[in-house]
C-alpha cells in the first residue's frame, strides 16, 4: 500500500496515543485522583459495543472526509459528556443497551454502505446515540465524588477510538483498500445484530 506521508503521521500519532495513554492514566495509581482518571478511561475500552461505536465513528467520518472529520467526533464526544453527566446524576435513559446496539449497527451499515448524509444529520446521528454511550458510562461511575475526573477519562478514550477510526480510514482511503473498510463496517454492524441477543 502506498501511503502519503500525512497518512504516515496519522496513522504514527494515533498508533502512538493508544499506547502511550494508558500507562499516564495510570502513572502513580495509589494517588486517588488518577485511580478515578484511569477508572473513566478504561471504561470504554472495556466493552466492544463500545470500541466499536467510537471507532466506527472515525471511520464513518474519515469516509466523509472535510468538515464531518472534526463535526462527528466533537459532536459524540460533547453529547457523551451530557448523557454521562445524567448518570452521574443517577438518571437512567430508557432503553440504553438496546440504543447502544442499535448505534454499532446503525454506523457498521453506514460503512459498510459508504452512506453519505447531509453533515448535520450525521452530526445528529452520532450525538443520539453518544447520549446512551454516555449515560452507560456515567451510571457506572465510581461513587468517589470525582465525577470531573472520570469524565475526562471516558472523554480522553473515546477520543483516541475515534482518533484511531479516523487514521485507519484516511490510511485506507482509495477503491483498492477501501473495500476492506467497507467490509468491517458489515462485521461491526453484525456484531451490533448479535448485542440485540445477548
Amino acid at each position: 500500500m502506498n501511503m502519503t506521508r500525512q497518512q504516515k503521521a496519522i496513522l504514527t500519532v494515533s498508533a502512538a496515543a493508544m499506547t502511550l495513554t494508558p500507562s499516564i492514566a495510570w502513572s502513580h495509581p495509589e494517588i486517588f485522583h488518577h485511580f478515578t482518571l484511569a477508572q473513566g478511561f478504561l471504561h470504554p475500552l472495556t466493552g466492544l459495543d463500545h470500541v466499536l461505536a467510537m471507532t466506527s465513528v472515525g471511520l464513518w467520518a474519515s469516509q466523509k472526509g472535510g468538515r464531518a472529520l472534526w463535526a462527528l467526533p466533537l459532536g459524540f464526544i460533547s453529547a457523551m459528556l451530557i448523557g454521562g453527566a445524567f448518570g452521574m446524576a443517577g438518571l437512567a435513559l430508557p432503553m440504553i443497551e438496546p440504543m447502544i446496539a442499535a448505534s454499532v449497527l446503525v454506523l457498521g451499515l453506514l460503512i459498510a454502505s459508504a452512506t453519505v448524509l447531509p453533515l448535520w444529520a450525521g452530526t445528529a446521528l452520532v450525538m443520539l446515540f453518544a447520549v446512551f454511550h454516555g449515560n452507560a458510562h456515567g451510571l457506572e461511575a465510581p461513587e468517589t465524588g470525582q465525577g470531573l475526573l472520570y469524565a475526562v477519562g471516558f472523554a480522553v478514550a473515546t477520543a483516541l477510538l475515534h482518533g484511531f477510526g479516523i487514521g485507519l480510514g484516511l490510511t485506507m482511503r482509495g477503491e483498492r483498500w477501501g473495500k476492506f473498510v467497507r467490509a468491517g463496517g458489515v462485521v461491526t454492524a453484525s456484531v451490533g445484530a448479535m448485542l440485540f441477543f445477548v
